[in-house]
């Protein structure tokens, strides 16, 4: 019963779309319409500023880690890691947005610093070397998603571990697709401190 609490709770905190929110009570626009239409940081980041990017990027981090430590205190190991990738699915699919919403990278980076912090120190500098050499989010997201289950496993954690690792590498991956495409094609839009407003 507690697991299923901790999936529950897990769920309905991913699912809070604080760019959309964020985006509509300071700045009276709907995030959706702009850019890639997209809920998360970067988008927010293109379309207001860097600041409340990076407070965007926060609060989206955070429903990963809260979620993995709410599902611990309730079910121990098992409650954090469905906590945890059930608030990944809650970002990606947001109950609050008829089961559209983000890609899933902020909300994934919680989680790993919550269940592997080892590995998280590792992907973070990779995560900024690779949009340092080539001015692409989505190409650096993709890039720690890949290696993220390679990671968990060097650093010796347990099997459920390894596991939800490939499960949340790949939901970053499939959000990422579009991304992929655009990359691909060399029409994806490059990181820049610039603003719209």
């Amino acid at each position: 019963m507690l697991i299923v609490l901790s999936v529950l709770i897990g769920y309905l905190v991913g699912s809070i779309p604080f760019g959309l929110l964020l985006c509509r009570y300071v700045f009276g626009i709907d995030i959706r319409q702009r850019g890639s239409g997209n809920i998360g940081a970067t988008n927010v980041q293109r379309n207001t500023n860097t600041i409340y990017g990076l407070i965007v990027l926060a609060f989206d981090l955070l429903k990963g880690f809260v979620s993995a430590w709410i599902g611990f205190k309730l079910a121990g190991e098992y409650g954090a890691i469905l906590g945890g990738i059930a608030s990944v699915a809650g970002h990606n699919w947001s109950f609050y947005l008829k089961f559209a919403g983000g890609k899933g990278v902020a909300t994934t980076a919680g989680i790993t610093l919550f269940l592997f912090p080892k590995s998280f120190v590792v992907l973070l500098p990779l995560w900024f070397g690779v949009l340092l050499l080539t001015r692409y989010v989505s190409l650096a997201s993709v890039v720690c998603a890949v290696v993220l289950p390679f990671a968990v496993f060097l650093f010796g954690y347990s099997t459920p571990y390894v596991v939800i690792s490939v499960l949340a590498s790949l939901f970053a991956i499939y959000r990422h697709k579009s991304n992929i495409d655009r990359l691909r094609k060399r029409t994806e839009s490059k990181f820049s401190l610039k603003n719209k407003k």
